[in-house]
């Protein structure tokens, strides 16, 4: 069973400015840098027949190209912080990416996300981190920001159960550009999922 989850890729250049921002916080256990990502939806562990219909409705999706940028630095976890992030500066095109996503896996069935969306990069999971350490971190780094990085398709990453995140498997793309004939790009011949 995959469990699986959509996101999109950050450009290399993008990842080496992320991973300076390692390390300086007892208690944090860091992403590696070929992990990050912004999720789009996860979906969770699915049946292969559930994997095929995801990508199926995945590659209906047409949809320009983003440019985005990250910006600024949090923690998820309120007064019990379990999490560093870069936050993703508001654009449209992703919020309509991410519903459309929500939409139309809500179609083939899945539960809808309990979540409010917050588009993002973790950056490091937290366990017994003191709160004036994170905040310490935070006031430091905190006014972190990227260039704006293109972005001309999403994916569609799989992933086994383990501690911190990673490794992820990228199992289909599907481009971002306007117009008929959008469809999904598979990376392979057949389903990844049969």
């Amino acid at each position: 069973m995959p469990r699986l989850f959509t996101a999109i890729e950050i450009p290399p250049e993008i990842a080496l400015s992320l991973s300076m921002l390692r390390g300086g916080l007892p208690g944090g256990r860091w992403i590696d840098p070929e992990n990050y990502h912004i999720t789009l939806r996860f979906i969770g562990d699915i049946d292969g027949r559930t994997a095929d219909e995801v990508a199926g409705a995945l590659a209906r999706i047409e949809r320009r190209p983003l440019r985005l940028r990250l910006r600024g630095l949090d923690a998820f976890g309120g007064n019990k912080p379990h999490a560093i992030y870069a936050g993703v500066e508001p654009d449209p095109g992703l919020s309509e990416l991410q519903a459309e996503q929500e939409r139309l896996l809500q179609r083939i069935g899945l539960k809808a996300e309990g979540r409010r969306y917050v588009p993002h990069v973790t950056l490091a999971r937290l366990r017994n981190a003191r709160p004036a350490d994170i905040a310490s971190y935070l006031s430091l780094r905190g006014d972190f920001t990227t260039e704006r990085f293109a972005v001309d398709r999403f994916v569609l990453f799989s992933s086994r159960a383990s501690v911190g995140g990673g490794p992820y498997i990228a199992e289909e793309h599907f481009p971002l550009r306007a117009g008929r004939g959008a469809a999904g790009r598979h990376i392979g011949a057949t389903s990844a999922f049969s």
